[in-house]
């Protein structure tokens, strides 16, 4: 899958990363699984999805997408 593999290795390596940007407590960020996934119809690829633990319902998951580049398009693509 293809996506921004320098972020996907800072959140994968430090995910608490995320956290500290919402202002949450950092070691929440252990409760979390940080996993890369794609959506079908029409595919759009996620650069890193941080999905809460089985045992939090409803939980929040927290999308993480990240630009690199200028795009004056970005929040209409990305929200559709």
């Amino acid at each position: 899958m293809r996506r921004d593999s320098i972020f996907y290795a800072l959140f994968r390596r430090s995910p608490s990363l995320l956290f500290e940007l919402l202002d949450s407590p950092p070691e929440l960020s252990q409760q979390y699984r940080f996993e890369s996934v794609a959506v079908k119809e029409p595919k759009f690829e996620i650069d890193g999805v941080f999905l809460p633990p089985m045992s939090e319902a409803p939980g929040t998951v927290f999308f993480a997408e990240v630009q690199m580049q200028k795009d004056d398009q970005l929040y209409e693509r990305l929200f559709s």
